[in-house]
């Protein structure tokens, strides 16, 4: 008995080295319904504590407004929002500790502080998680994902004699844009990656653009920038260094608009409240630079802006679905203005004049 069961040990151990340790970070929905279960914590212990009621009415304000932050993100899981909400939580307890508690204290009251400490615990754990996590990728030797179209990029053929070749560059917008339903016969590249900011696509410009050997390069970048926070300063730089790198390597480069967003549809997902990490003033201010910045150096601006925006500065509720990502529609609008600045740029040549007929004597 005992061999057998050094036996298993030994045969064991090896499985149970091999299974990765769970990860903290809680998904999207998760991490939500616990700080939405802390909020509400909060609320009712507040009740159990009349000192309270006063004393920690901003701090329980603070956090409703970090909550309702969180659940509007594009990603939930943002380790600078759920850094402001657990100091706003860590805030309400400090001050539950300080105040004069009532007696004898109720036990349901008592239970429910137990609670909010455990899950704020575990709202602490989410958050080094992320962290963790965000080192890790920052570490990560392939940060700016050219993975992503590193066999692509080998099976693509050279551009065909004479044809004018142009890749798209951008984040989900391009990505999600099925470049040969819009624009049939035409050798256009989709190189677009969802989620990725100026920085990461400066960083695919070689693999992505230069090494394709395109004539040019639509560049459709920045609202996830303004989405995370990246200083307008940096989006400037990595716009004009992308712009240098392509006429270093004779590619023309056009730069276009960021495109307008809505609040039209956060009834279906509080998600879609698109205007809280992008506000319009900040997509307005990209787009100034971008308009002058074409003008100073001669290139091509495309406006996708001004056929997709309404009355009210918002992407049009009929042309995107979640206030962000154009819908069929949306890009049916968008098409024509990409085709026009292109064939702009690359006119189609004359055709040769029919000879003069010789004048009759």
């Amino acid at each position: 008995m005992k061999r057998f069961a050094l036996f298993v040990l030994l045969y064991a151990s090896p499985v149970l080295k091999a299974q990765p340790a769970p990860s903290p970070v809680l998904n999207a929905r998760d991490s939500i319904a616990l700080f939405q279960r802390v909020v509400t914590l909060m609320e009712s212990t507040t009740v159990a504590v009349p000192e309270l009621v006063r004393a920690g009415a901003p701090v329980l304000e603070n956090t409703r407004q970090s909550l309702v932050t969180l659940e509007s993100a594009s990603s939930q899981q943002h380790a600078g929002l759920t850094h402001t909400f657990l100091k706003n939580v860590r805030a309400y307890l400090a001050l539950a500790d300080s105040v004069a508690k009532p007696f004898p204290f109720p036990l349901e009251a008592s239970r429910q502080f137990a609670e909010l400490r455990d899950s704020v615990d575990r709202v602490e754990s989410h958050f080094h998680g992320l962290l963790d996590r965000k080192e890790s990728q920052l570490r990560s030797p392939d940060r700016d994902n050219l993975r992503r179209y590193l066999e692509a990029n080998e099976r693509l053929a050279p551009p065909a004699p004479g044809a004018n070749r142009v890749v798209f560059l951008g984040d989900s917008i391009t990505d999600g844009w099925r470049l040969n339903e819009y624009f049939a016969g035409r050798e256009f590249v989709n190189r677009g990656i969802g989620g990725q900011i100026t920085g990461e696509m400066l960083g695919r410009m070689k693999a992505d653009v230069v090494d394709l050997k395109p004539k040019a390069v639509l560049v459709l970048a920045g609202t996830n920038d303004i989405a995370r926070g990246v200083p307008s300063k940096s989006i400037v730089n990595n716009l004009t260094m992308i712009a240098d790198l392509a006429e270093y390597h004779h590619i023309k480069p056009m730069f276009a608009s960021l495109l307008p967003v809505s609040d039209y549809h956060k009834g279906v997902n509080r998600q879609n409240e698109r205007s809280i990490q992008r506000p319009p003033p900040a997509i307005l201010e990209i787009n100034r630079w971008l308009q002058s910045f074409c003008k100073e150096r001669g290139y091509l601006y495309v406006d996708y802006f001004a056929p997709l925006v309404d009355k009210a500065g918002f992407l049009r509720a009929d042309l995107a679905d979640d206030g962000l990502h154009p819908n069929a529609a949306g890009y049916r609008l968008m098409a024509p203005v990409a085709l026009a600045a292109i064939d702009k740029l690359f006119p189609a040549p004359a055709a040769p004049s029919a000879p003069a007929s010789k004048r009759r004597r």
